[in-house]
């Protein structure tokens, strides 16, 4: 009776066994896997954006406030006393150099906070499993409120300076999209090395310093001698910043160096977004 009772006896339940498993040695991001996850990462952008202007008395003016007390200052110390208001081809030197660094601000914002993120969010990647590209996705992704906030400031600018919108506009969505992909590379990149080595959050501030004094942020490309401007555009934000320039105040820019620019974002955003995977298997571990 008891075989009988055994042979017929069938499981009420069944059991779902999930294998996660690293990923391999090739380049694979995993898109369909993030998007997945779309809800966490838009829950991990609103999180950064709240705190980033948390317990401020100004909040998201500091957005604005930020590049413009930049420009003034350019504008005395650079555009006057260095004579930069003669290089800039007719365009009023206060707005070059603001349309310079609404990018370069968003490009420096976004890989220092991108680059501290995933050591930030310890208590959520060692409990729970997600894409961990998600992370410096989040902190870059938050930087695009400001970068919309301050543009406004732009479009001011050129109303009272009386510079027409021209065709040249229909190139911002390719410039912010390769200002993104740079930023998410070097971010990704700069996460990866700051968790496995904490002396890369005092290498990183004086690298954005570094890096900003080597791009066209508040100087004309021209100026650079004509035998060094091909080294130049290897620097992916210096025709991204070229572009952004054109596209608002309606000049034609380098259209080479723009696209060189382009191409060395997209390696960049490769590059760190493999650095970045080898490294996540040991995230946990390491943090």
């Amino acid at each position: 009776m008891s075989s009988l009772s055994i042979r017929g006896a069938r499981p009420t339940t069944r059991e779902v066994v999930q294998i996660i498993e690293p990923p391999g040695g090739r380049l694979d991001l995993r898109l369909r896997e993030i998007w997945e996850f779309r809800e966490l990462f838009a829950f991990l952008t609103w999180r950064d954006i709240k705190v980033r202007y948390k317990q401020t008395l100004l909040g998201a003016t500091w957005a604005i406030l930020q590049p413009v007390m930049s420009m003034i200052v350019f504008t005395l110390f650079f555009g006057r006393l260095a004579g930069l208001e003669q290089k800039t081809g007719g365009v009023p030197y206060p707005i070059y150099v603001f349309a310079g660094l609404l990018p370069w601000t968003f490009f420096a914002g976004a890989i220092q906070t991108s680059g501290a993120s995933v050591v930030g969010s310890a208590h959520l990647i060692t409990k729970v499993y997600f894409p961990r590209l998600i992370v410096p996705l989040a902190a870059v992704g938050a930087g695009i409120v400001d970068l919309a906030l301050s543009s406004l400031v732009l479009v001011a600018l050129m109303a009272y300076y009386q510079i027409a919108v021209t065709g040249y506009l229909a190139l911002l969505p390719l410039i912010v999209a390769g200002t993104l992909l740079a930023a998410t590379g070097v971010g990704a990149l700069l996460a990866a090395l700051t968790a496995m080595y904490r002396d890369f959050r005092y290498v990183v501030p004086f690298l954005v310093q570094t890096w900003m004094f080597i791009t066209p942020v508040i100087y004309p490309s021209t100026l650079v001698p004509e035998r060094w401007r091909g080294l130049l555009a290897l620097n992916p934000m210096s025709g991204l910043i070229e572009g952004f320039r054109a596209s608002f105040l309606g000049r034609a820019p380098d259209w080479q160096h723009v696209a060189i620019s382009l191409a060395v974002a997209a390696a960049l955003f490769a590059f760190g977004a493999l650095a970045f995977q080898k490294v996540e298997r040991r995230l946990a571990d390491v943090i």
